[in-house]
């Protein structure tokens, strides 16, 4: 594995539990009343790679799941993500084989 592949998987790793990690404090603030985690930062939390902890953060620990927003903003952004991913690693062909 290239030497670059392993720096992002860990990249990832790294801010998936991230992620999931502010969904569980915010879900536990949420409960004791104290002050909250803004939605912003969950927000790009997930926009800088943490969509599968922030998606599983959401299920998990029932939070933000009334939030339309979320609900669909989440997956959109993991989505999006993902086929920049797979578009910057295979090129072109991946969506030509799919589109068939």
């Amino acid at each position: 594995m290239k030497t670059i592949a392993i720096i992002v998987l860990i990249y990832l790793v790294i801010i998936n539990i991230a992620a999931l990690t502010l969904m569980l404090t915010d879900k536990l603030k949420a409960k004791s009343g104290a002050r909250r985690i803004p939605e912003k930062t969950l927000f790009l939390a997930v926009i800088l790679g943490g969509g599968i902890g922030g998606i599983a953060g959401m299920y998990l620990f029932r939070h933000k799941t009334k939030h339309w927003y979320f609900v669909i903003g989440f997956p959109l952004i993991f989505a999006a993500e993902l086929a920049l991913v797979l578009y910057l690693y295979f090129g072109t062909e991946i969506f030509t084989a799919l589109a068939c």
